[in-house]
């Protein structure tokens, strides 16, 4: 909102220092200052208030260290994050641009989901919470959502070269790109690394094959729904969620800042999205959300995230990722979250693969999700927590080696 009353100001008043809103640095850089303060201005008091109204968590005796101790912990403490994001992105960012609505779409549509669930564990005294079913349908909403705007609205669009040199000069430059709509995306460590969806089915033989893109939709569907499951296994240790996504979080500010710089996209050799650089807004609310929770939810927290946070943070991870075409890039840059979904189907499967073979359930690790196997093996909280973390920058780097190395 002050985005539009700032350029109101400085086009009709010429009023001076008004006209740095335009740039997306900076507003970038309120953002991130406004997302901290807010999760520590209002942050303390929405836990005292949880505190009042006894929104603790339940917590189920498995035998873990420290466990125990926290119960009675507040949660639903996703409000923090959700408020600390959805705040600046009104203030700072172009509430018309299509980005920004599927992600505020996006921050809210998951939120809601993660609300309801908490909602009914902690005042339902319903320890299982929304039902699975619910929660699936819910993902699936909003990939439906999401993958039918990326692949019909012509407000989504990259950037064309007509000629292969590209050698003409700026006064010119219209006559060489065009922007068109495609689904298209990037595949990684590959030279020519663009691969059209549309392409995939075009020489296909069958009665339907005009409608060979819509395969792009059930994508986004199995992205939205595995990334926020993802998010939501991962946070199961104090701060291992929050200081993951913020990573992954500062990696898609990055790719979001060169994919909507045309001389960078250039420059690096790589697709170029108008209009996806105002993510860098909202990329950076995000990680100031997840960095002012940290001051809560670190170790030894003083309040959990709940559903409200988890499934939020995935989402947002998972359409960030869509929008600047790097999905394919997902299992590198959410290995945290993808080897925590794996050892839970992994450790499922293999019991009921060996009860069923032996007439007794194995176990191939201690205890799932992954972290929980740390922790049974004696490593304690805070270390498991910040070896994910050092294990999270390290794929965060390689990720965005992709930029150069192909």
């Amino acid at each position: 909102m002050l985005y539009y009353l700032f350029r109101y100001l400085h086009e009709h008043y010429h009023l001076p220092g008004v006209g740095v809103f335009q740039y997306t640095t900076f507003r970038a850089a309120l953002a991130v200052v406004t997302s901290l303060l807010i999760a520590q201005i209002f942050g303390g008091r929405l836990i005292g208030a949880l505190q009042r109204k006894q929104v603790g968590e339940s917590i189920r005796d498995l035998g873990l260290q420290g466990q125990m101790e926290k119960k009675g912990t507040p949660t639903m403490g996703g409000l923090i994050i959700l408020l600390a994001i959805l705040v600046p992105v009104l203030l700072f960012a172009r509430l018309r641009n299509i980005y920004i609505i599927l992600m505020l779409l996006s921050t809210v549509w998951l939120g809601l989901i993660g609300f309801l669930d908490d909602y009914i564990k902690v005042f339902r005294k319903n320890k299982e919470g929304l039902s699975g079913r619910f929660k699936v349908l819910g993902q699936i909403g909003l990939g439906l959502t999401v993958g039918w705007v990326l692949y019909y609205s012509n407000e989504v669009t990259v950037r064309e070269y007509l000629l292969p040199n590209g050698q003409l000069s700026a006064v010119d430059a219209t006559k060489v790109w065009r922007d068109v709509h495609l689904t298209i995306t990037t595949v990684p460590f590959l030279k020519n690394n663009e691969l059209n969806y549309s392409d995939l089915f075009a020489n296909a033989q069958f009665v339907f094959k005009e409608f060979y893109g819509l395969l792009y939709i059930p994508l986004v569907i199995v992205i939205i729904t595995a990334v926020s499951n993802g998010a939501n296994i991962t946070d199961g240790l104090d701060g291992l969620a929050a200081g993951t996504s913020a990573i992954i979080g500062i990696t898609l500010a990055i790719f979001a800042f060169v994919s909507g710089n045309a001389l960078l996209a250039d420059y690096l050799d790589i697709m170029f999205i108008p209009d996806s650089s105002e993510l860098v807004i909202f990329c950076t609310a995000f990680v100031g959300a997840c960095i002012g929770f940290l001051w809560y939810n670190s170790y030894p927290a003083q309040v959990f995230m709940g559903d409200t946070g988890s499934l939020a943070l995935g989402g947002i991870i998972a359409v960030l990722a869509l929008i600047v075409r790097k999905e394919l890039l997902i299992p590198v840059l959410c290995g945290v979250f993808l080897i925590e979904n794996l050892s839970v189907i992994v450790q499922v499967s293999w019991f009921k693969y060996t009860k069923r073979k032996y007439g007794e359930g194995r176990r191939l690790l201690r205890m799932s999700p992954l972290h929980h196997h740390y922790q049974k093996l004696g490593y304690h909280e805070s270390k498991i927590v910040s070896r994910f973390w050092i294990v999270g920058i390290m794929l965060a780097v390689i990720t965005l080696v992709t930029l150069k190395l192909r």
